[in-house]
């Protein structure tokens, strides 16, 4: 029987075939030309060129019109962000000074708010062909002393897989950081939230569908001791650790200044250069640092578009992945890209890196496998990101009935060097959660109407 997302919500006990897409990126050459099978929530098989599948079906879809990818995987985002958007005081900005202008209006964050922020923002990413998502949130003002609470029940009602980042800010301006007094913790505080929300939410388990880390915001604003026991406690607890890193040289020559250290230098002196970290960012590094880096296979998330818009440079992707660590790509935050879309930044992770290498040197292929087993690799997943057998059956696939693809004969290519902007149906683990672009259990209009709202009330 062919039936459409909207008809086969997913049931353990029955077998779809996805049936001879258009073309596939399965991010691990092998071949699933004709398909792949999917039966409770994870792949079953995959369908090889001229093959059927060897187990009976119950359903099939026919995706003969459609590129299928992985689901898309975002390692760095800041949900809250998407308030402030395009925000005219803080435009034409470099880093600091951005932060600087923006930090007293995040100070008035309240729980509604990022309630709206978080839907909003896994909706339009899930739009995009994204299912899992990494979310750094360090903001906790009084009014949002349980952000991650408000955070994972946001995302129950989205239905993304995410990975949500108890970060962290203890220095502020009367200490010689960046944020506002009113939106810093004391050590002691932060470290027995971060146990709480670890032990609270934390799934450990293949195809979890919330997972916590532990992410002080960046070396200029946390103590030295806070990162020594960051560290210490997310290894007690097997979690992993995030923070923002050689963003600009500005942050390098703050870590000159304060520690005496350049920031890796600083990384490793509180015991973070580790292959359980990944840091956001991660663009001026020298050469010995990159072999560093590689060495401990700490994990680096390519954030093009946040990177253009602050003009902070261009990640020495190619370098880091041929010394061993592990590539993966991030929107960042709403208020630097200022969208949320995972497939437009998988064509902006091409083309910035255009810039640094040779046309002959990046393709699609390297861009899409960044936004997918690569990010996957940073995150520390190992059942999702690609297209095998055993996966959880995360998956995007993209129409290219729209003008912009006419005329093309590639279309994996189509796919990024035409500009995909949005996914046709999506799935998580099984269960359709977009059909005909369109979110199936969550009403977008809705959604939209109140984050305005929201906006409007935080910068008024």
């Amino acid at each position: 029987m062919i039936l459409t997302p909207e008809q086969t919500p997913h049931q353990t006990s029955s077998t779809l075939w996805i049936k001879q897409p258009l073309a596939v990126f399965t991010a691990n050459d092998e071949d699933a030309s004709n398909g792949l099978v999917i039966r409770d929530g994870k792949i079953l098989e995959l369908v090889a060129k001229d093959q059927t599948p060897s187990v009976p079906v119950d359903n099939t879809f026919d995706a003969s019109r459609h590129v299928l990818l992985p689901g898309l995987i975002n390692t760095h985002h800041h949900l809250y962000q998407t308030l402030t958007r395009a925000f005219p005081p803080a435009l034409n900005k470099r880093l600091f000074p951005w932060l600087q202008t923006l930090y007293p209006v995040w100070a008035k964050l309240q729980p509604k708010m990022l309630s709206a922020a978080t839907q909003l923002g896994l909706a339009e990413l899930m739009l995009s062909g994204c299912t899992t998502v990494a979310d750094h949130h360090y903001l906790f003002p009084e009014a949002l002393t349980e952000a991650i609470d408000i955070q994972v029940n946001a995302a129950q009602q989205i239905g993304s897989r995410v990975l949500f980042t108890r970060g962290s800010m203890s220095l502020g301006q009367d200490q010689g950081g960046l944020p506002p007094q009113s939106t810093v913790q004391t050590d002691e505080v932060i470290l027995r939230d971060c146990e709480r929300v670890i032990n609270t939410f934390h799934q450990p388990h293949e195809g979890a569908k919330v997972q916590i880390a532990l992410a002080p915001c960046s070396p200029f604003s946390v103590t030295t001791e806070l990162m020594k026991q960051t560290a210490a406690l997310a290894r007690q607890h097997g979690v992993r650790l995030h923070t923002h890193l050689a963003e600009t040289e500005d942050e390098n020559n703050f870590c000159l200044k304060t520690f005496g250290l350049r920031p890796l230098d600083y990384l490793e002196s509180v015991d973070w250069l580790a292959d359980d970290v990944w840091l956001a960012h991660g663009i001026h590094f020298n050469d010995e640092e990159v072999q560093r880096l590689g060495q401990a296979k700490t994990g680096i998330c390519h954030c093009p578009s946040s990177n253009m818009v602050l003009a902070s440079g261009i990640c020495r992707t190619k370098e880091l992945q041929a010394a061993g660590a592990h590539v993966g790509l991030g929107v960042d935050g709403s208020a630097s890209n200022d969208c949320s879309n995972m497939i437009q930044e998988v064509r902006q992770a091409m083309m910035i890196n255009r810039l640094r290498y040779q046309a002959d040197e990046i393709s699609h292929l390297d861009a899409l496998y960044w936004a997918t087993k690569g990010s996957a690799q940073v995150i520390g997943r190992t059942d999702i990101g690609e297209l095998a057998v055993g996966k959880q059956a995360d998956l995007a696939l993209f129409n290219l009935d729209e003008p912009r693809f006419s005329g093309a004969h590639d279309p994996l290519a189509a796919l990024v060097l035409c500009g995909a902007h949005q996914a046709d149906h999506v799935m998580v683990g099984g269960d359709w959660l977009v059909s005909h672009a369109q979110m199936i259990s969550s009403d977008i209009a809705e959604i939209q109407a109140h984050h305005k709202e929201m906006a409007l009330d935080l910068v008024s």
